[in-house]
């Protein structure tokens, strides 16, 4: 296996350890109608590398599957997280959209999860907010600035030229 192999399998598990590991560790915000899932924050990480793509897709099944989910969970879940990190690496020369393709795709997908998957009986349009509002906070502010402080030492953690 050569060397840019290595760093993108690399980079992938770390991260897929990373988001995994947030979500068992905050798990009593991570779930349900009104949820804050800090994991979410690193969303932001395709605008650094490519490998992030299978990292936070794999730690969202991870994390779906640690936890007992719902077998719908756990394909819709990390079917709305690999969307939305494509869409933010494709996003990654307009730094600051980044955060707008996973809180858009979790508001959207995750109400339906909850309804059909879980039987929540809120309104779907009221858990779109909720979901999206943890989200706002969750991707939008606290990846916010996870990417801004990554972007500072970008060219010691993260090697995208590796990849060209």
């Amino acid at each position: 296996m050569n060397n840019k192999k290595t760093l993108f399998i690399t980079q992938a598990a770390i991260i897929a350890a990373l988001y995994t590991v947030l979500v068992l560790i905050f798990s009593f915000s991570s779930f349900g109608p009104v949820q804050f899932r800090i994991a979410e924050a690193l969303t932001i990480l395709p605008y650094f590398t490519p490998a992030a793509i299978p990292g936070v897709t794999i730690g969202c099944f991870l994390s779906a599957v640690i936890t007992g989910a719902d077998a719908l969970d756990m394909i819709f879940g990390s079917l709305a997280t690999l969307i939305a990190a494509v869409l933010s690496y494709q996003l990654r020369n307009k730094k600051y959209m980044v955060p707008i393709p996973p809180i858009i795709a979790n508001a959207i997908v995750v109400p339906f999860v909850l309804r059909y998957a879980y039987g929540e009986a809120q309104p779907i349009y009221l858990m779109m907010l909720s979901v999206g509002a943890g989200q706002i906070v969750s991707a939008g502010i606290l990846g916010t600035l996870l990417l801004m402080a990554l972007d500072k030492v970008k060219h010691i953690v993260f090697k995208n030229d590796d990849y060209k």
